[in-house]
Formats: C-alpha cells, sequence, structure tokens
C-alpha cells in the first residue's frame, strides 16, 4: 500500500475546499433568486414588495410581469382616477399609488358604508396631491385589499385598526 505524497495531498484538500465554495455561491445564488418578496407577517406596514420602478409605458409597449396582485409598482402608462367606487385598470392604480395615494378594494357589489366613512370624500383633484383614500370595487377579494406604492395589506372589515394604521402612515398622517 503506498502512500500519497504530501504535496499531493495538500492539491486534493484545495481543490475540494474551492469545489465546496464554490458549490456554496452558486447554491446561494440559485437560491436567492427563488426567495419570496414579501414578508411572512403583517402589520400595520402590511406586505412589502420589492420596488418595480415607476417608470412610464410608451403606447403599444406591453405591460411587464407584476409581483402582486392588485400591482403596487411597476412600469405604467399615466392613467387618472376621476372618481372612485369604480373598477380601476392597471394603469390607473399605479398612476394613483405613485402620486401617494392609497387603493382600498372591496369585493362585493357596493362599497361598505364603513369603508366609506373612512375613505372620506372623493375629489380629482386630492389624488393628484397623492392624498386621497380611493376605494374600488375588485373581483376575487374577499374582505378589504389596501393598497400603496411597495405595500398590501388585507383587513377582514373597514373596523379592522390595522387598516385606518395603515391609512395613516401611507399617507403621511400622524397617529394615535
Amino acid at each position: 500500500m503506498s502512500q500519497t505524497p504530501p504535496l499531493e495531498r495538500a492539491a486534493i484538500v484545495l481543490a475540494a475546499v474551492v469545489l465546496a465554495i464554490a458549490v456554496i455561491a452558486l447554491a446561494s445564488g440559485v437560491f436567492a433568486g427563488a426567495d419570496s418578496a414579501t414578508v411572512s407577517t403583517q402589520s400595520a406596514a402590511g406586505l412589502h414588495f420589492a420596488d418595480q420602478g415607476d417608470a412610464r409605458l410608451a403606447p403599444g409597449l406591453p405591460h411587464p410581469p407584476y409581483d402582486s396582485t392588485p400591482p403596487t409598482s411597476g412600469p405604467h402608462r399615466f392613467a387618472t382616477i376621476t372618481g372612485d367606487g369604480t373598477r380601476l385598470r392597471d394603469d390607473q392604480i399605479l398612476t394613483a399609488i405613485a402620486a401617494g395615494n392609497v387603493i382600498v378594494f372591496y369585493g362585493t357589489t357596493r362599497p361598505p358604508a364603513a369603508l366609506v366613512r373612512l375613505a372620506g370624500p372623493f375629489t380629482p383633484a386630492l389624488a393628484r396631491t397623492g392624498l386621497a383614500v380611493i376605494f374600488a370595487p375588485r373581483r376575487g377579494v374577499h374582505g378589504l385589499v389596501a393598497i400603496a406604492w411597495t405595500r398590501m395589506l388585507r383587513a377582514a372589515s373597514a373596523s379592522d385598526p390595522l387598516l385606518s394604521q395603515f391609512i395613516r402612515s401611507r399617507l403621511g398622517i400622524p397617529g394615535r
């Protein structure tokens, strides 16, 4: 039985270390790409999504895939909202929340009365300043879904204290 010379053993150990580092680096890159953009807990700050930018899409260019539904950021065409209580297109949603507004979606045919009281009166001028709470129907919503730029909060009802905290914090209104 022959023994491996010391120089050869050192080369084998070095090659094993280099291979281990390469495997770790590769695995870290692969799994980091599969990491979810959201946090796992919900607070008044809501779920946080990656900022996909606020680029303006030229006419004819397709919308990119957004990382949330409804979208909380991303390229879009400028499209204003002239009233609340109506279905919104993604371009209107993104234009409104890019300005600083909060949108609250509901899944019923009429908005809950408590939501109307919470949202207050809507005016296009207020929405242009980024200080509006806009409510809109959306298929598939159970309870309420509030969104702001890169944020989303799900609430069972308009009386959920996290909903009012979310709205105040996103609009910069001091709370209690």
